[in-house]
């Protein structure tokens, strides 16, 4: 066979020019890296143990009697919509219906695309908090959409937001905002005073907002608080969240949105022509995962700071600074106390140095100069495996 001359297409690139400045994840190429050397992956978000027995039996359970194994309903099997919906009242006071105001997907990141693709246009601003997690800046970019970053800054040993610096980001152009809270990478959650300015933004400015609220349950100070469920908020919220990060279920893939039925309908549109469906017999295994009682709530919180403050204080004594997060499973750390200015360089040494992976938060963000320093890790591991990583980068300050 004689080779082509020339790539099909002529001298066009192949990927669609939105998508050309993103490449491949950090966290593919930190977990092959981890993968490749044999390190300790405390990069990528995702526990090493599963979930409640009882609800992968009820998956199993599923399998086998025929739950689920064809396609389920588009908006989701009315099970887990109902329980979707019980959540959110038993947690929050929030009521929703589960027919017309409960959406599932295809995880938390198939509900982003889904959303920023139905709400937006060209020539709509986004404003998002960063740094943001990487799916958002792609989304708003296939959408067609302008990213607005707005900064959390280091303050008092956490990430704060800025206010002021919100408003006046705020223009004639901007659409949707974008939140996270507890939010990925910082361990930031929002306080209710701070959330109570943001509904009183968006309302006075009629914007529409996407909330991430995805580890919701993971709060170690305080406890979460939605947006939609301040004065005028309900009507332009859109609330996602999903079972991987509650239940330990990550490679499940149930997600969900709460919104009005107009915002549902409209991310339904764009949904439906994403996957369409998913996770059919995992969806009624979902549905009983989200009646658990209050005690398994508890317990996971309480096990998740126990081990936050095994890795916390261990990046501590090995000379980082660390940046104690109050909600998800992730910290962030300075570099600098350790002489180092660059994180990326930082991480792609450091499986050679003492066998650990971590993510570079510099790839979360506009300014790369914010957050070039900043290293994420992930806690949400075993303790052993904590412990023998804390022992690892103690190698650091030797």
């Amino acid at each position: 066979m004689t080779p082509m001359s020339a790539p099909v297409g002529g001298d066009r690139p192949f990927l669609n020019r939105r998508l050309a400045a993103f490449g491949t994840t950090i966290f593919a190429e930190m977990s092959a890296l981890a993968a490749r050397t044999g390190s300790i992956n405390l990069g990528q978000g995702f526990p090493d143990t599963d979930g409640p027995a009882q609800i992968a039996e009820a998956a199993s359970r599923a399998v086998l009697t025929g739950q689920g194994n064809q396609y389920p309903p588009g908006p989701g099997i009315a099970e887990l919509r109902t329980a979707i919906a019980a959540h959110q009242q038993r947690f929050y006071g929030l009521g929703y219906d589960p027919d017309t105001e409960v959406l599932v997907t295809a995880g938390a990141t198939e509900a982003i695309a889904a959303c920023l693709l139905a709400l937006l246009e060209p020539g709509d601003e986004v404003i998002a908090l960063e740094p943001y997690y990487d799916s958002y800046a792609a989304c708003i970019a296939m959408a067609g959409a302008t990213r607005v970053p707005v900064t959390l800054r280091p303050h008092g040993g956490a990430f704060a937001l800025d206010l002021d610096e919100l408003r006046a980001a705020v223009t004639p152009r901007t659409r949707l905002l974008l939140l996270n809270t507890p939010h990925n990478p910082t361990g930031t959650v929002l306080t209710p005073d701070e959330l109570a300015a943001i509904a009183a933004l968006a309302v006075e400015r009629d914007l529409l907002v996407v909330t991430d609220e995805v580890y919701e349950h993971l709060v170690f100070e305080g406890s979460h608080t939605p947006l939609a469920g301040f004065p005028g908020m309900r009507e332009r919220t859109v609330t996602i969240s999903s079972a991987g990060k509650t239940y330990s279920f990550t490679g499940w893939k149930v997600g969900w949105i709460t919104a009005p039925p107009e915002l549902v309908s409209a991310v339904r549109s764009a949904k439906q022509f994403l996957t369409y469906v998913s996770s059919g017999p995992f969806q009624y295994a979902i549905a009983e995962a989200l009646h658990l009682p209050d005690a398994y709530y508890d317990a996971l919180r309480a096990d998740l700071a126990a081990k936050r403050d095994i890795l916390a204080d261990g990046l501590a004594a090995a000379g980082f600074q660390v940046f104690r997060p109050r909600g998800t499973y992730f910290i962030t750390t300075d570099i600098t106390p350790l002489g180092e200015k660059d994180g990326l360089a930082f991480c792609r040494a450091l499986p050679e140095r003492c066998g650990v992976v971590a993510i570079p938060n510099q790839v979360f963000y506009d300014d790369k100069a914010a957050g070039a320093t900043q290293v994420r890790w992930a806690f949400c591991k075993r303790t052993v495996v904590l412990q023998e990583a804390v022992e690892r980068l103690g190698r650091l300050s030797r």
